[in-house]
């Protein structure tokens, strides 16, 4: 793992996250393996070649009896001078067959294209993964710079309050205000706290969850750097968005993956209802000294047929067809399912942006009624009460500020993943972090409605059966 400088950016905590997210690490793994499998199936459509060596003893010839070819019931029963020894006692064999059976063939071909398909599968379950982790990046990536940009204010602040209801209580038991107003003074300060400690909770967890996400030990010392909002309402018709994901989807690809999986099992079942044909072609060997030829060569064809197959059949092709019109099923309702997340996507993306703005503008205004409330205290004009409850405020505004960022970050993510967008990377393996940071910039640089043309005019399809 690379080390991280003191400074983290959001494009670098993604690409660390993309890099050593060991959640992420397993999907890789899969997509491995299942690549393996791939290579290992192909083996699978080769001939048998069967090397064979044995040695057979008994504890008697092999014998029996002759009889002239005109007369075969000429012998006599127990006549040994009429019996002839076939084979030795003990002999050596050995042999080398290659045979080739065409069922054994095609269940392979059909397997080695559903191996095809998982790895495919395996694939966009990468994507997936890749979305998720992506999306949970940038939302913890703000929820841990508002814990950065609020945690010290919200300590001084606390510690202010408590020493304010400490001097509120002393008065009070001095008798110098009227109890009922040492006591409202006393709630007021009261709920503030319980206001900011319910604040500092709700920080405490953002860096270490972040720090899970971008493979980094708990407790390690970073900052974070504000970044530019890039976010802007989208300029994109919702055609566009529906068709971007029913090509791009990765939930929609692997369920149309696994539809052509439940394809190949029909055609499976359907080749078993053939008679099986098969090939072998050998040469043999046999010291056996009442032999001619110790070695010779063979070859045959053979046609089998389980007549139980005749009565299973139709059980077997109504279960495969069964499945093949369940898996089409499934598509079709992921399709409708996948085009309302879509346009769920979009309206809480465009929410979230207003939320934003509107979060924005209350923290400008309530930043300048601390500033005002600041100038009094300072004057004298108004009580510490006054102003601390101006700070909860402010750090209140902020904090609403950075989750409604948050939540802007979070419904980007999903709307880009519920259409199948993603950054172009290489292999994580082979590409540095730097590399890797670098072009997560661009990315989140780039408008949306740029992204989607530029993936809409070359869009991988899924290779046809």
């Amino acid at each position: 793992m690379e080390p991280h400088g003191e400074i983290i950016s959001l494009e670098e905590a993604i690409a660390r996250a993309l890099k050593y997210n060991l959640e992420q690490r397993v999907r890789l793994l899969e997509q491995s393996l299942a690549a393996g499998e791939l290579e290992a199936g192909k083996y699978d459509m080769l001939p048998k070649l069967m090397a064979n060596a044995g040695y057979s003893w008994r504890d008697n010839y092999g014998s029996r009896y002759s009889a002239p070819y005109d007369n075969p019931t000429d012998y006599t029963e127990g006549d040994f001078s009429d019996v002839d020894i076939s084979s030795e006692k003990a002999h050596e064999t050995a042999d080398l067959v290659l045979s080739w059976n065409l069922l054994d063939f095609g269940a392979s071909y059909y397997t080695a294209k559903q191996n095809a398909d998982k790895l495919l599968i395996a694939n966009e379950k990468r994507r997936k993964a890749m979305h998720t982790l992506m999306q949970n990046v940038r939302t913890a990536y703000w929820r841990a710079l508002a814990a950065e940009q609020l945690s010290e204010r919200v300590g001084q602040t606390i510690q202010s309050a408590e020493k304010a209801l400490g001097d509120s209580v002393k008065l009070a038991n001095e008798r110098v205000r009227a109890p009922d107003e040492s006591l409202r003074y006393q709630r007021n300060l009261l709920e503030n706290l319980r206001l900011l400690e319910s604040v500092e909770r709700e920080l405490a967890s953002a860096r270490i969850e972040l720090a899970n996400l971008i493979g980094l030990l708990p407790g390690t010392r970073f900052k974070l750097q504000e970044p530019a909002a890039h976010a802007a309402p989208l300029a994109i018709d919702i055609e566009q968005l529906e068709a971007r994901a029913l090509l791009q989807n990765a939930d929609l690809r692997e369920q149309f993956f696994n539809a052509r999986i439940a394809a190949q099992d029909t055609r499976k079942a359907l080749l078993k209802l053939l008679p099986g044909i098969s090939f072998e072609y050998g040469g043999y060997y046999d010291n056996d000294r009442y032999l001619i030829d110790e070695q010779w060569r063979a070859a045959g064809v053979k046609v089998s047929y389980n007549l139980f197959n005749l009565i299973s059949a139709p059980s077997r092709m109504d279960a495969a067809e069964r499945q093949e019109t369940l898996a089409e099923a499934r598509r079709m309702a992921l399709q409708m399912s996948v085009l309302t997340q879509v346009h769920l996507a979009r309206h809480q993306y465009n929410d979230s942006l207003r939320q934003f703005g509107r979060a924005d503008q209350i923290y400008k205004v309530d930043a300048r009624l601390e500033e005002i409330v600041r100038g009094r205290f300072q004057s004298n004009m108004v009580g510490e009460q006054a102003r601390i409850s101006a700070n909860v405020t402010t750090i209140l505004s902020e904090l609403r500020r950075y989750q409604a960022m948050a939540k802007v970050q979070e419904s980007l993510g999903r709307l880009q993943a519920s259409i199948g967008l993603e950054p172009q990377l290489n292999s994580l393996d082979s590409t540095s972090l730097q590399e890797l940071q670098t072009r997560i910039r661009g990315w989140l640089e780039q408008d949306m409605s740029a992204l989607v043309t530029v993936a809409q005019a070359d869009v991988p399809q899924p290779a046809a059966q």
